[in-house]
């Protein structure tokens, strides 16, 4: 497919998923639309990588590109961040029951490769057997790799065969011997034992007391929280703290680990609390316009920004202040800002590194164009079916957009907890 036609799928084709919209309301209208934009993104984003993978070629098809600053580690990480961020995001889509529709039919073969993939990703023999041996990195990255067995256990963890399984398990146990630095790896070792002990296997309390222990530390006040021992202004809260932080959590309580103190419903309680302070924050960054402010590190994540924002409209726990109506529409406007340039991709339809458009030296020494994947973060909602309210609510303004359209908008004060 030549470029111009692929971008035409990407950008415009996606309208296809979800059928012709009601002609008798334009509100309604608007929400088809949102769904199917957004829908098909994610399978424009997932196709090429889930494709190839699960015949076992992403390796031998997938077009390594590395940042001008690369630090020289094993280029090999690439094929791990690249999967296992991807699958993170597409997780609670396809954890969808399944159903005749359009979409549905997008979402069983891509579950079906998603299948597929794990087998090959921990197959020795497999030609995309990926990099869980070596360096540190992939302690990384299979955070995300088992954090989407989580959120979609029925689909992409309970149909994997008995060796898979245990193969998953073996890589996620040897990964204990990397040593995470005090910073937001802490969170990666924690998601993994987290994993691991919600399939009943033995878990480690001290990689998971650690880890909620200094990002509680951390937190600085009104939904930020520092990434070990100094602030930063980015967006690592959306790409590994409050996501993380809650899952774990989560995951922790229902399983009743060892707690070193209090009561871990009230920890679970006050994560979602603060998440949803820093949620709030996300949706005032977004203009009227859908852009919103590109500072601090690892910007090339696009839209991963907006992860606590998917990830609380998919649990249905979107802060009072925040409409389903206002959040999609604004979700949607920022989607189509960053998505608007067709160099996102590569001519054979693989994410590139930059923030919108293809800017390789946007890239951190640490960038690679799998990294890229962690935006699939940002596409949450789809967990929800079509039905929902989230999808159905008809579109609202969002603070900017009411800001300077002159109209009134809700104040801004800070929190105690």
């Amino acid at each position: 497919m030549h470029k111009r036609d692929f971008m035409k799928a990407a950008l415009v084709g996606a309208a296809t998923l979800a059928g012709p919209p009601a002609a008798d309301a334009a509100a309604k209208t608007q929400s088809t639309n949102d769904r199917a934009y957004m829908a098909g993104l994610l399978q424009t984003i997932a196709d090429p990588v889930l494709g190839a993978m699960a015949n076992g070629r992403l390796k031998a098809t997938f077009p390594l590109e590395l940042s001008p600053t690369w630090d020289g580690r094993d280029r090999n990480v690439a094929y791990l961040e690249c999967f296992g961020r991807l699958i993170s995001g597409l997780a609670p889509w396809l954890s969808l029951p399944e159903d005749a529709t359009a979409e549905g039919r997008v979402r069983k073969r891509l579950t079906e490769q998603a299948l597929q993939s794990y087998v090959h990703a921990v197959d020795p023999a497999s030609p995309d057997y990926l990099a869980w041996r070596g360096q540190g990195q992939p302690l990384v990255d299979s955070a995300y790799f088992t954090q989407a067995l989580l959120r979609a256990p029925k689909a992409l963890w309970e149909p994997l065969d008995a060796t898979t399984k245990k193969r998953i398990v073996e890589e996620i146990k040897g990964l204990r011997r990397v040593n995470p630095p005090f910073i937001n790896w802490l969170l990666f070792a924690a998601m993994n034992e987290a994993f691991l002990l919600a399939i009943g296997e033995e878990a480690d309390p001290m990689r998971l007391n650690t880890a909620v222990r200094k990002i509680d530390e951390w937190y600085i006040g009104d939904g930020w929280i520092k990434d070990g021992a100094t602030f930063h202004f980015d967006y690592y809260g959306s790409f590994v703290m409050h996501p993380m932080m809650v899952q774990v959590l989560e995951v922790m309580e229902a399983h009743k680990a060892p707690f070193w103190k209090d009561d871990l419903t009230k920890w679970r309680e006050l994560a979602v609390k603060r998440a949803q302070r820093y949620s709030e924050h996300l949706e005032r960054f977004i203009s009227p316009e859908g852009t919103f402010p590109p500072f601090g590190r690892s910007l090339t994540y696009r839209t991963a920004v907006f992860q606590p924002l998917a990830l609380l409209a998919w649990r249905k726990q979107l802060p009072a202040k925040l409409s389903e109506g206002q959040v999609r529409a604004a979700l949607t406007a920022a989607h189509k800002a960053v998505f608007s340039q067709a160099s996102n991709f590569t001519q054979d339809g693989f994410l590139t590194i930059g923030f919108v458009g293809h800017h390789p030296t946007l890239g951190d020494w640490y960038s690679n164009n799998g990294s890229m994947y962690i935006t699939t973060e940002s596409f949450l909602a789809l967990g929800l079916p079509a039905t929902d309210s989230y999808w159905t609510a008809p579109p609202q303004a969002w603070t900017q957009k009411q800001a300077f359209a002159g109209q009134a908008f809700a104040k801004d004060y800070a929190v105690d907890y």
